[in-house]
């Protein structure tokens, strides 16, 4: 969705339309479910955090609470890591990228059986090290690379400057690059 578009769909949002709140539910509720099942790791219940991501994103809006944030998707976001902290904090579990019940499989049909085996294993190493690397790291890394935000996108998400997001970044690469080399 252009700037533009997006500006449009916000400026309607604040005006508390509910056509434009159906317009942005589906316009993000798959990027905003993919990001917290990756924080979570159960389908389920990220299918049920995603719904109350959305009901709290409502009452910003019928409450006016729009008026201090920059754009949609960064609001969906921020309210979706809160919801996560709340779902983390209520159960008081460890946090995992996968559970046994739900693997995440992620294949590129183009490339030959022998490269899909090499990235099937690229992949294994890096989802069995993604759990070891700090919140914070982990959380820019699904943002960025999963959900494939912009720099700018993350930096109003998580309240931080870019410049900040890609120190960040190059910092959780270079970390999960020792994890996996430790291995």
């Amino acid at each position: 969705m252009s700037k533009f578009k997006e500006r449009n769909l916000f400026s309607r949002l604040k005006k508390k339309d509910k056509d434009a709140f159906a317009v942005a539910y589906d316009l993000y509720v798959a990027d905003i479910n993919r990001f917290i099942f990756f924080k979570i790791g159960n389908k389920d219940e990220a299918n049920d955090l995603t719904s109350v991501v959305f009901l709290k994103t409502w009452d910003y809006v019928k409450t006016n609470n729009l008026v201090d944030s920059r754009t949609l998707k960064a609001l969906l976001y921020k309210i979706a890591r809160t919801s996560i902290v709340d779902y983390y904090r209520s159960r008081q579990v460890v946090a995992s990228i996968d559970d046994e019940e739900h693997k995440i499989d992620v294949i590129d049909d183009a490339q030959d059986v022998v490269s899909q085996i090499a990235l099937n294993s690229d992949l294994e190493m890096i989802r069995a090290k993604l759990p070891e690397l700090k919140i914070e790291y982990r959380e820019i890394l699904i943002m960025r690379f999963v959900n494939d935000l912009s720099l700018d996108e993350i930096a109003d998400i998580t309240g931080k400057n870019k410049v900040n997001i890609r120190v960040l970044t190059f910092r959780a690469l270079k970390a999960l690059r020792e994890l996996i080399e430790e291995k």
